[in-house]
Parts: C-alpha cells; sequence; structure tokens
C-alpha cells in the first residue's frame, strides 16, 4: 500500500460497488444489526449515507470486537471488498453487490442497551422518541424526512433568488405586538421591568425594508407564537419563507412566487418514487365568499371533487317544516352531494348524521337515491317535484344521494365543509397523488365581532383595501374587500399575504372604522406608521410555511415528523429539558420575582 489510510474512513457506506471488490478499505460507523449465522456474523453497518454488510469468520481477526458490540455501538472496520454470491446479491441496497471481509475492528463508542430500536419501522410513543430525539433521528424514515427539509429549503432560496430577492436578517429580540397571537417575552436586565418580545413574524420589519428601498427581500425567518400546537402548527417556533416586493399589485405577487412554490413541488413531487403530480401554472383563484360556499371553508381541498350548493331558496314553502321554517327565518340549507351511494345502506348515512352531532352540530339530514328515485324523511316530505329541483341544482346522478346542512350561514357553511371532506374521504374520492394549489381572493377587509358587538378587522389590518380611501369613506364597512390572498394546498393554508396598507391616512381611517383613534395606532405602530410619512413604496408579499410545504412533500399528518428536534404538543423539550427553572441569581439580575 502506498499512502497511509486514514484514521476512520477510506469511503462511507454507500459508497463500494462491484467494481471495488479486492480493495482494502475502511468503513466507520453505527451498528444497525447483527446476525449470527453460525460459522459467520454478518453486520450491517450505518452511517448518513447508507448501509455496508459486513463479514467475519468466528476464526476471524475481528471477530472478537464484533462479537461483543451491541446495536448502535460505533465502530471503524477495515477489511477488503469481496463480491456476493449471486443469491446473496441485495437489489434493495446500493452496495447489494459487495461485502466487506473485516480484518480488524476498533471500538469508536460503545452503546448501551437502547431505550428504543433504530432498525425497523416500529411505531414507539412520541414521548420516548422526543426524549432520544438523537436516536429516533437515526431511524431511516426519519433521517430521510429532515434531509428533505434541507433540500426543499436550499431549492426554495435558489429559486428566490433567481426571481430576483435577496435575503436579509431581522431581528429575534423586538418589541412586543398587540396584533396578532401571544408573545414570548424575554426579560431585559439593562432595563428593570421591560421585556422584548420574540417575532411573531418579521412583518413590520420586511415592510420597513420595503420603505428602506431593497425592492424585493426574503428570509428563511423563524417565527415564535405562544399559542396551543395542532397537527399541522408546531407549538412555539416554526419557519416560513418571507418574502415581500416593492412597486407591486397583487398579480405581481403572485406571478413571483407561483413558480417558486410550483418548481420545489414539481421538483420533490417523485420522492422516495411516490409519483404525485402537481397543478398547473397560474394556480386557480377563488373569491373567499365563493370558496366559502362551495367548499364551506377557506382552505379547500380541491383534490375533493364535491360541490357545495345552497339549496335555500329550493325548501321555501316546502313540506319538510323544519327546512322551510330554517329558511323563512333567513338562515340557508346547504346541499353535499353523496355519489354512486345507492349501494350503500341506510347505515352509511345514520353514521354521517350521528358523526355530525359528534362534532357538536344539531345534526347531518339526507335524502338517498336509488336509480333516479329518491328516500328517507326529507325527501318525502318535501315531494317528487322539490326533490328534482334539488337534483337538477346540484347535478346529481341517478344512484346520487345528498346531505343537508342547515341553520345559520356560518354554522351551516362550516358543517357543509368538514361533511364534505369527510364524504370524499368515506367514498375514496380524494385523489393522494394530486398537489392542488389555488389562491383565496377578496377576503373582507372588515368583520362583525358578535362578542363585543363590534367593527373588526378580519384578517391583517395592513392590508389594503380594495378601492383604497374612497371605499373607506363610502363604502359600508362590511361590504369592502382587501387585497388580501391565502396560497392553499390540498386543503392546508400555506401562508396569507396582502398588498399592504402604505398611505397614513388610509391606514389611520382603516383603523379608525375598527374603532382606534389616531392615538392608538401612532403608539401601537409608531415604527411603521412614522416610516410612511417619509415616502413608502406601494408593498407587498406573503409568507409560505416551510415547515407545511415539507410536511406535504414528505406526505406526513404531523408537522413533528419534519423537525428536527420538535417539542411536544405542551410545548416542552423533553431531551434538553425546557422548559426549566433558573436560579435565584439569574432572577434578581433581571429584576424579577416568581410568584409562587
Amino acid at each position: 500500500m502506498g499512502a497511509a489510510m486514514h484514521s476512520y474512513r477510506t469511503h462511507h457506506c454507500a459508497q463500494l460497488r462491484a467494481s471495488d471488490v479486492g480493495q482494502t478499505v475502511r468503513l466507520s460507523g453505527w451498528v444497525h444489526k447483527k446476525r449470527d449465522h453460525g460459522d459467520l456474523v454478518f453486520v450491517d453497518l450505518r452511517d448518513h449515507h447508507g448501509i455496508t454488510q459486513i463479514v467475519t469468520e468466528v476464526d476471524g481477526p475481528a471477530f472478537a470486537v464484533i462479537e461483543g458490540l451491541k446495536n448502535e455501538s460505533v465502530v471503524t472496520i477495515t477489511g477488503t471488498v469481496v463480491a456476493r454470491a449471486a443469491e446473496a446479491v441485495n437489489p434493495n441496497l446500493a452496495t447489494g453487490a459487495i461485502e466487506v471481509r473485516a480484518s480488524a475492528a476498533v471500538v469508536q463508542s460503545a452503546a448501551q442497551d437502547l431505550p428504543m430500536p433504530v432498525a425497523g419501522e416500529a411505531e414507539y410513543p412520541e414521548d420516548i422518541r422526543l426524549r432520544y430525539r438523537f436516536l429516533d433521528l437515526r431511524r431511516e424514515k426519519v433521517h430521510a424526512n429532515i434531509m428533505l427539509r434541507a433540500q426543499v429549503i436550499a431549492s426554495l432560496r435558489q429559486r428566490m433568488i433567481a426571481q430576483g430577492f435577496t435575503e436579509f436578517q431581522t431581528p429575534i429580540l423586538t418589541a412586543s405586538s398587540p396584533e396578532g397571537a401571544r408573545d414570548y417575552l424575554v426579560p431585559s436586565r439593562v432595563h428593570p421591568g421591560k421585556f422584548y418580545a420574540l417575532p411573531q413574524a418579521p412583518q413590520m420589519f420586511k415592510q420597513l425594508l420595503m420603505v428602506a428601498g431593497f425592492d424585493r427581500y426574503f428570509q428563511i425567518a423563524p417565527c415564535f407564537r405562544d399559542e396551543d400546537a395542532r397537527a399541522d402548527r408546531s407549538p412555539g417556533e416554526f419557519y416560513q419563507l418571507d418574502f415581500e416586493m416593492s412597486f407591486v399589485t397583487q398579480d405581481d405577487v403572485f406571478a413571483a412566487i407561483e413558480p417558486v412554490l410550483h418548481g420545489v413541488f414539481e421538483e420533490f413531487a417523485d420522492w422516495q418514487g411516490k409519483g404525485r403530480s402537481v397543478s398547473p401554472l397560474p394556480f386557480r383563484r377563488i373569491p373567499y365568499r365563493e370558496s366559502m360556499l362551495k367548499y364551506g371553508n377557506d382552505k379547500p381541498d380541491l383534490r375533493n371533487p364535491l360541490i357545495i350548493t345552497d339549496v335555500s331558496a329550493l325548501f321555501e314553502g316546502s313540506g319538510f317544516g323544519r327546512f322551510a321554517s330554517i329558511v323563512a327565518a333567513g338562515d340557508v340549507v346547504r346541499a353535499i352531494p353523496a355519489p354512486n351511494t345507492a349501494d350503500k345502506s341506510r347505515k352509511f348515512f345514520d353514521d354521517m348524521n350521528a358523526w355530525a352531532q359528534s362534532e357538536g352540530f344539531p345534526g347531518l339530514g339526507y335524502a338517498t337515491r336509488k336509480g333516479g328515485v329518491f328516500g328517507g324523511p326529507i325527501a318525502n316530505n318535501h315531494g317528487e317535484a322539490g326533490m328534482a329541483a334539488i337534483a337538477e341544482a346540484l347535478g346529481l346522478g341517478p344512484d346520487d344521494g345528498v346531505f343537508f346542512a342547515a341553520g345559520k350561514e356560518a354554522q351551516a357553511a362550516k358543517l357543509a365543509g368538514i361533511a364534505r371532506t369527510r364524504v370524499g374521504q368515506q367514498l375514496g374520492l380524494i385523489d393522494e397523488k394530486r398537489f392542488e394549489f389555488c389562491w383565496i381572493v377578496d377576503f373582507p377587509m372588515f368583520e362583525y365581532d358578535e362578542d363585543a358587538k363590534k367593527i373588526d378587522f378580519s384578517h391583517n389590518p395592513f392590508s389594503m383595501p380594495q378601492g383604497e380611501l374612497a371605499a373607506l369613506e363610502t363604502k359600508d364597512p362590511l361590504d369592502i374587500l382587501a387585497y388580501q390572498y391565502d396560497i392553499v394546498c390540498n386543503g392546508i393554508e400555506l401562508s396569507s399575504g396582502a398588498i399592504r396598507n402604505h398611505r397614513p391616512e388610509i391606514m389611520y381611517k382603516a383603523f379608525e372604522i375598527a374603532g382606534y383613534s389616531r392615538a392608538d395606532v401612532d403608539a401601537n405602530f409608531a415604527g411603521m406608521i412614522n416610516a410612511f410619512k417619509y415616502g413608502a413604496p406601494p408593498h407587498g408579499g406573503s409568507a409560505p410555511g416551510v415547515d407545511r410545504i415539507v410536511m406535504l412533500l414528505a406526505d406526513e399528518p404531523n408537522i413533528r415528523e419534519v423537525i428536527t428536534f420538535p417539542m411536544t404538543q405542551k410545548a416542552e423539550d423533553l431531551m434538553m429539558g425546557a422548559p426549566s427553572a433558573v436560579s435565584a441569581k439569574q432572577l434578581r439580575e433581571l429584576h424579577i420575582r416568581t410568584l409562587d
């Protein structure tokens, strides 16, 4: 041999091929699995890249060391590359044509008995997985998810830069904002009794970067919100592809970000052979009111072909008294088709009604249909002609049943929306191989807050109202729409965004309608409103959630599967023991006393 061999490795564990047979090599990694075949012992040696099979004879020089190793111990193996017998070749393994015959083995670090196995895909309790996340991350699936995340972020960065965006960093220690979710607060040592807040989003700063003249900003930005976890929202912190652009209309924002999202989803659509397709450019645009009517929510899953129809007018003076009186009172009836359910028993329909009640609704009415004939109490009371009109309004086929959600508009829309999803799932109508994108546009600027009995902002107070100052001065506030939009994929909202209100007089007026005085605006949004008095460009942007994008591409139902070190539902880090108590000395320095 010529040059001295590297201390730990000449190759990684996914590198060796049949062309390397005869070479002396050195590999280092973790003992993934060990199999004893009498006179031979096989070890699957694993590193970040993959697995190589190691073999040693019972009387071989490395046997004594290998024999004593527990799974997940770290070992360095020196040996010769040999070809596997034809019947032993493993086509599922990159290194499946060879194995390494060990001539020496050195233990770098011995592992104790494991609290959870790394090899195999057995499900493990979440608290164990999170407490030993460093072991969990060694598992093939979780490791692959985290690598996908890294690749997605790198791809987003390259695509944003190619679109003329520049990455800037914004502060993590900032001021608490009265808008939005609950802040995480950080006490100041130098200013007793005062607190910084971690940013819920870089919203103010990115708008100020536009006022500062940087034109196109983006950042893979950490955001902090003290709110409870959900399957698609991690507690504490999350990342977004935050961006903002100057001198743009809503169409310009869409044109800049659509190719980035579409490109990333196309790039990873076939990840691990999943073979998915992405809806074509440009993405569909659906006005908010239409979305609430047809899909029962403002984040529709367009993989589901079912459309909700308002059939209120068709129940006016109906023989079905309950719906007739609901409509007479000014409330609504919404209908959801249940295609090809002639062969479903009555139980399918009754189960849906029981499910609606378990969700806290009075119930979900229905009519069955077989060979063009409607059945069930609603149909019998509403009459043949009346049901025929409903069938025509929904475009029902002769074997399509129908569900009804009735009541106050907001409640009926909500029930119809979740019923649409459930019917789609139960009947297998949702195509899991598609990514369906859409923009929800034309959000209302204001809504009526029933509890406070006042008009308030319905979405983002910094959006430009459509029609600008004239609309605020002349229209009923509840009729004013905003240049505000959400991007939705497969029923998951990736982000909301807006063309911003960059004119102080329009901002004061918008806040006045929501009951805030000029002094309130000056006090709460001083940084932004002051900046707008020194020449602000029209600007707008959005901030798609990175964790949610990766969650969709990895096909994971829970966001924790795509985060390296996630917290539990209760916002605890079991591995590091956060949150934790701190010393009396630290508290004194911060001028803080806890309530015992």
